[in-house]
């Protein structure tokens, strides 16, 4: 690492940015898409789920390869000495501890199908989770998420890193207030079905 001032490497800042920004853009309009025309389902075969399932590894990839920016950028760029101190390492381990353990926990609670936009194909859950982490954090995986990104940023003591971070953290918060509407938009939809076919028979 350079210990200095300024940026080094711009564009690695940039092309991290801009993937922060259209990831989320991307799924979400897929899967808004696939809702209201069902193109990814019928391309798989009219399987629902199979048709999710391709979904949730393409938004795996994307992911893994943001995170690579991410690690770019911050290796490309000074690192902030004052960030070199045994406090801030141990703030980092415990952010990326519970940041891991909010991410797991929420995927393990809503299962594959659920955390890659499930319902958008069809595939409703039964009842809304409320278990851990969900008693604790309304939006626990974009939280967890933010917290490894704060703490790896700490731990390579990079300034960059925590902009980007900050970054992604409105951008996530965008994401999550549109998915959530459209959420509630879907299963309001399902409980009107159920009371119209309720009241025919």
């Amino acid at each position: 690492h350079i210990e200095a001032t300024g940026l080094t490497d711009l564009s690695s800042v940039l092309f991290c940015l801009l993937l922060v920004a259209l990831q989320p853009l991307c799924w979400n309009i897929t899967a808004r898409y696939e809702y209201r025309t069902h193109f990814l389902t019928k391309l798989i075969f009219n399987q629902p789920r199979y048709a999710c399932y391709t979904l949730a590894v393409t938004i795996l990839l994307s992911t893994i390869f943001k995170d690579r920016l991410f690690i770019n950028a911050i290796e490309a760029n000074p690192t902030w000495p004052l960030l070199d101190n045994l406090v801030v390492n141990t703030i980092a381990c415990i952010s990326f501890g519970l940041g891991s353990l909010f991410v797991l926990s929420s995927t393990w609670q809503l299962g594959v199908t659920g955390t890659y936009l499930g319902d958008y194909f069809g595939i409703l859950l039964p009842a809304k989770v409320t278990g851990f982490p969900f008693n604790v954090l309304e939006h626990p995986m974009y939280v967890g998420s933010t917290m490894c990104f704060f703490a790896q940023a700490l731990w390579h003591q990079s300034l960059v890193g925590l902009f980007l971070t900050s970054v992604i953290y409105v951008v996530y918060l965008v994401a999550a207030k549109f998915e959530g509407e459209f959420t509630n938009y879907i299963y309001a939809q399902k409980d009107k079905k159920v009371g119209a076919e309720g009241k025919q028979k």
